[in-house]
């Protein structure tokens, strides 16, 4: 994608009143940005959702340099520019339906962060709601999975303090610009979010809190997720959008219990009552996510391809980690490795208890391939 081309998203996503459904109908129609500008409003009037002011906004926005001052501005600030498209774009949001063209980032997204994990819920959460949710998120990141959130009051803030006090990585999904941040009391930990993760917004630097772009936001939650977890949620919760997101991409949904008669839960009981997993401890959740689309490389030698390896010990990695999707013999496992061949067996046989590898015959081994 040239710098053009990027431009041209750049300013499409600019054009007031053109939110995430009508880009992606755009582009679907006329296939490039640049082309949305070129058509006559004839053809744009054509577009679900385009009408006499949308396509006359449009063909303002062809002349204007509201998108060179954009980018301008995000360079002197250090945010960086992800296009849907690009090698830049997060994998996992970009197979979803109306995923952003254009994502503002501050900080460093990294191949690790597909082992992520979004934790959400009230803003008006209890003591209950804001202990569980830290203690899950702190749980989740000394596994290794990213804690995705969306930098709110009450339960967001809870989850990303909870991986950062981990050490671990966390994404915070604004609704609001980069410049605008919201609710302003959140700038220190976004400031913390950024050396330990990335703060992430579709919204143009200068948007300010609206009523509709926070259930609009929940979708990228979700998309950057293997699965979403509900800490806390009233039956009107705001949490609840995010949960209906990740079930209609796909994703795992988790809820989190509290007291039966907790007004503050109704809208968790009711998410298990209707069959979604609950969630007592961070193992609840590594072992109902289901396999990555693409192994994670960590390490030289440590490469995942299913979060439920996150809970195997440093000697089970160990082991895993000599294991191909290629039958091989167990003497050529023992060979290639540092351990007694007895540990290796042992480990071996816990390995095949956890449905991570399989014994064949002759005395060969595979990796369970997902």
């Amino acid at each position: 994608m040239t710098d053009d081309e990027k431009l041209d998203l750049l300013r499409l996503n600019l054009v007031s009143g053109i939110g995430p459904r009508v880009q992606s109908l755009l582009l679907a129609r006329f296939e490039t940005a640049a082309a949305v500008f070129r058509a006559p409003g004839d053809q744009l009037l054509q577009v679900e959702g385009i009408g006499p002011k949308l396509s006359a906004a449009i063909s303002t926005a062809r002349s204007s340099d509201i998108a060179d001052r954009e980018w301008e501005r995000c360079e002197r600030s250090s945010t960086t520019l992800l296009f849907r498209g690009t090698p830049e774009y997060p994998r996992l949001l970009a197979e979803t339906c109306d995923a952003p063209p254009v994502l503002y980032c501050r900080g460093d997204l990294l191949p690790q962060d597909e082992l992520s994990v979004g934790i959400v819920g009230s803003r008006r959460c209890t003591l209950y709601g804001r202990q569980q949710a830290e203690r899950l998120a702190g749980a989740l990141a000394r596994a290794g999975m990213t804690v995705i959130s969306g930098l709110a009051r009450g339960i967001d803030a809870a989850a990303h303090r909870g991986a950062l006090a981990a050490g671990g990585r966390t994404l915070a999904v604004c609704a609001t610009g980069l410049a605008q941040l919201y609710p302003p009391e959140h700038k220190d930990l976004a400031r913390e979010i950024v050396e330990s993760g990335a703060v992430l917004s579709e919204s143009p630097l200068d948007r300010g809190p609206s009523k509709g772009i926070f259930p609009q936001r929940n979708r990228i939650i979700s998309g950057l997720s293997l699965g979403v977890i509900i800490v806390e949620a009233t039956r009107q919760s705001g949490a609840l959008h995010t949960a209906r997101h990740a079930m209609e991409q796909g994703r795992e949904v988790f809820a989190v219990p509290g007291r039966i008669d907790s007004l503050a839960s109704m809208g968790c009981h009711d998410l298990i009552r209707d069959g979604v997993a609950l969630v007592r401890d961070p193992e609840d959740v590594l072992e109902e996510l289901g396999p990555l689309l693409k192994p994670v490389k960590r390490g030289e030698n440590d490469v995942v391809q299913t979060p439920r390896e996150l809970v195997l010990s440093d000697q089970e990695r160990e082991v895993l980690n000599l294991l191909t999707n290629e039958p091989q013999h167990i003497d050529q496992i023992v060979a290639a490795g540092e351990l007694e061949a007895s540990r290796v067996m042992s480990t071996l046989t816990v390995l095949e208890m956890r449905r991570l590898v399989h014994r064949l015959p002759g005395g060969m081994v595979v990796r369970v391939s997902y």
